[in-house]
């Protein structure tokens, strides 16, 4: 009965050390990922490392994927990623992807694209985006947009507050892209980045809710309509000193900061990246985040947002599947301890017994030995 109680704490032991080696990697990934949930270029490693242990043809399926989409910037993204991560990738579909990137940057192609941003004023990719920030240069852009939305509002018709708020803000900022020569152009690329993903619905709603707000404290709504209402062709410096007056520009930073943070994401990690932060981020919190991340992984970050989303930017999605790694891990290391604790008790109190057991025989052979000598020499007398 004794050694089938030590037998059961070794077996305690032995369970919780093989559960504790089998936890350990994930419990380890999961505080690691808690560690870096406010540094993204830290997390998104974490992450690709993590999918790269479960799935080791993950980067080459997914350029596979991006090459079947004819988006050969998404191709290039996961190229690049698989070469900082040490991942092979076949000489054929490498061969591929740079004459994918190659059709695209022709001549031709950038011609084509360049001259639908600037008509259209809608961009998805640095050619076309180049046209529509030309467009927005030369402010007729961002007229078109104020006038149309002010007579929306004039009308009393549905009106889009956003875009007219954006475009308020580029009137601002491409006056003062022209005083700096072109030192704020990344803020009026981001406003039109902006802009643009509202037009073709390309902005997560919870980022539509907050920007809109902001985007109403920026126009003077009654002041619009009286301007719009009265405005004249007769008369265009009039009419558009007026619709300027109806403008807050002091009430436009919290939109010119988020379009400072679009812009970046331009820069580092080109048009379709900002497009696609704008269409995952939550509010402007996210897409500072991703500007970080952006400056961090250059053009690697199409890719780490196309693998995991929002979950790029903050630890969000899988929080409770960490936290049950952690609490495995921890029930782990206390049932290892109480395993040790229990077999230990049990071990003492065992070699506490024998010790007891043969203090006591010894006693006992003691006391015994003087009667028996006793006994025998009367004895051996007669």
């Amino acid at each position: 009965m004794k050694r089938a109680r030590v037998s059961i704490g070794m077996a305690g032991m032995l369970v919780s050390i093989a559960a504790g080696a089998a936890l350990w990697p994930y419990a380890s990934d999961a505080y690691a990922m808690f560690a870096a949930q406010d540094e993204p270029a830290q997390l998104a490693d974490l992450q690709i490392s993590s999918a790269l242990r479960n799935d080791q043809l993950l980067i080459e399926r997914n350029i596979e994927q991006a090459l079947a989409a004819d988006d050969a910037d998404l191709a290039n993204s996961f190229l690049e990623l698989a070469r900082e991560k040490n991942v092979a990738i076949s000489d054929g579909l490498t061969t591929r992807v740079n004459d994918a990137v190659a059709e695209a940057s022709s001549t031709s192609h950038v011609a084509k694209r360049f001259a639908s941003g600037l008509v259209t004023g809608t961009a998805d990719d640095l050619a076309s985006l180049s046209g529509t920030v030309a467009g927005d240069l030369f402010v007729f852009g961002d007229v078109r947009d104020v006038v149309r939305e002010g007579k929306h509002l004039a009308m009393g018709e549905d009106t889009d507050h956003l875009i007219l708020g954006l475009a308020a803000a580029g009137l601002a900022v491409t006056a003062a892209t022209y005083v700096s020569v072109g030192g704020v152009a990344p803020v009026r690329a981001g406003l039109s980045l902006v802009k643009d993903a509202r037009k073709v619905g390309r902005i997560s709603e919870g980022l539509t809710a907050w920007a809109g707000r902001s985007a109403r404290q920026v126009v003077d709504a009654p002041m619009l309509q009286e301007a719009v209402a009265s405005a004249s062709a007769l008369r265009p410096g009039q009419t558009m000193t007026a619709i300027k007056a109806a403008f807050r520009v002091e009430k436009a930073g919290a939109l010119v900061r988020l379009a400072k943070d679009v812009g970046r994401i331009g820069e580092k990690a080109g048009t379709r990246g900002a497009l696609e932060t704008l269409k995952i981020a939550e509010g402007p919190k996210d897409v500072a985040r991703a500007a970080r991340l952006a400056e961090a992984k250059g053009s690697q970050t199409r890719a780490i947002l196309k693998l995991f989303g929002r979950g790029a930017l903050l630890l969000a999605a899988g929080t409770f599947n960490l936290t049950m790694w952690l609490f495995g891990a921890l029930l782990t290391l206390f049932g290892f301890l109480s395993s040790i604790k229990a077999t230990t008790e049990r071990l003492t109190l065992a070699w506490l017994r024998r010790s007891k057991a043969r203090r006591l025989r010894k006693q006992l052979a003691m006391a015994g030995a003087p009667s028996e000598v006793a006994v025998a020499g009367p004895t051996a007398c007669g």
